[in-house]
């Protein structure tokens, strides 16, 4: 029996039990949570459903470590196996994902710094000030934009398109403000969300200042991080994940890359970085072969870390390349489902032959070969962070706080 299957079945058996377990706790909360006063210096935050210290979310974070309108505040992380995440965060608390405290401290604390959406169950008082700060400018339709017969599903719930929509309803009737990125982002939100222009703020992506920021002492000192040679070209792989391939432990990913093919063809000089998805939960077997070659990065690392670091990008439909381009960097796209993708999935917003900064691939070889002699078409790049990148100036994080603080203390 694989390792998938056996998850699956463990799931299967354990899963009644917290379903019960959560549905106790949730009536608890729904009947005390209104009892508990409200705390004006209490900020929590979430990223990614509790994955970890990441995304928007953390620059915010940090951003409010250095703000001295923020002293005296207190700060709290809700990370799911926090402990064995072994997990610190300077100036902050850690508190288990869906755990008592994590009910008690959502029902107190005067803001919540969240960048995905939250359960429909959760509540949220009057007096609570919700930022949803989202994490990607999308090339993949969102919500309501998604253009699917009525019969489709959604998750690996199998929701109905009306379910799914109307858990974003309820999540966003409970949004004081919704970051956006860009005008476009101003545009597609408001159909995908359903949300008015009041509540989004067009201020670019607080983590993206890490981005226009780093230096290349930083950019140094992450290539020792995550023990790479320093004199060698990188090349970082970003897939994203696909709605249609998962199984009931999570998400799957089959691998349409010969890494072995890669080495071949790229030169001596140069690495390459895999980087998973987080909503994916196969992992790449180890092949000692490409030792030295082929580094697997963990699903839940920085991705920002990994933009600056390395010296390509390939990906296919996932939302990293908007972030990457700030770089001014060769973005390389690798669909070799696009077809499928784009017809039997969720859609577009852009053009992809059109709008992409970069060229689209569907056999890996003429990409390899492009990238191995330098081949990349940059004409598109200036156009594209116009549209797209035009705020991400490395202030966004400070303009999102002086919004925070100004609605906190009106």
């Amino acid at each position: 029996m694989n390792v998938l299957m056996s998850k699956d079945l463990v799931l299967k058996i354990s899963r009644p039990i917290k379903k019960l377990a959560g549905k106790i706790i949730r009536i608890s909360y729904h009947a005390l949570y209104k009892l508990v006063k409200v705390d004006e210096k209490i900020v929590i935050f979430i990223s990614f459903h509790g994955r970890g210290y990441s995304d928007n979310p953390r620059a915010i974070y940090e951003a409010m470590q250095k703000d001295e309108k923020w002293k005296g505040y207190r700060f709290i992380w809700f990370i799911k196996n926090a402990k064995q995440k072994n997990i610190e965060i300077p100036g902050a608390e850690i508190k288990e994902y869906f755990s008592i405290p994590y009910f008690y401290f959502m029902s107190i604390a005067k803001y919540w710094v969240i960048n995905c959406k939250m359960p429909t169950y959760i509540e949220k008082k009057d007096n609570q000030i919700y930022l949803q700060t989202w994490h990607g400018t999308p090339l993949k339709r969102l919500a309501h934009d998604i253009d699917v017969s009525e019969d489709t599903t959604f998750y690996r719930s199998g929701v109905s398109y009306e379910a799914m929509c109307q858990s974003y309803d309820v999540d966003v009737e409970r949004y004081n403000f919704m970051i956006s990125p860009n005008k476009f982002c101003t545009e597609v939100f408001q159909t995908s969300f359903q949300i008015n222009r009041e509540r989004l703020i067009e201020t670019g992506y607080p983590r993206n200042d890490f981005i226009a920021n780093a230096s290349q002492e930083e950019i140094i000192a992450l290539k020792k991080k995550y023990n790479l040679p320093l004199d060698k070209k990188i090349v970082l792989y970003a897939p994203t994940w696909r709605d249609n391939s998962y199984v009931a432990a999570g998400y799957t990913f089959e691998l349409k890359a010969d890494f072995r093919k890669w080495k071949e063809i790229l030169d001596e000089d140069t690495i390459v970085l895999f980087k998973p998805h987080y909503l994916i939960i196969n992992t790449q077997k180890d092949d000692p072969d490409l030792h030295g070659f082929l580094y697997s990065i963990d699903a839940t690392a920085e991705i920002n870390e990994l933009y600056v670091l390395s010296d390509v990008l390939i990906t296919d439909y996932s939302s990293v390349f908007f972030d990457y381009a700030i770089l001014k960097r060769p973005i390389y796209f690798y669909m070799y489902d696009i077809e499928e993708y784009a017809q039997n999935l969720r859609g577009f917003y852009l053009d992809i032959h059109k709008d992409l900064p970069g060229k689209i691939y569907t056999e890996e070889a003429d990409m390899l070969s492009d990238i191995q002699q330098g081949v990349y078409d940059n004409s598109r790049m200036c156009s594209f962070n116009e549209r797209f990148n035009n705020l991400d100036d490395g202030k966004a994080s400070q303009r999102v706080l002086d919004i925070l603080y100004q609605e906190g203390h009106k």
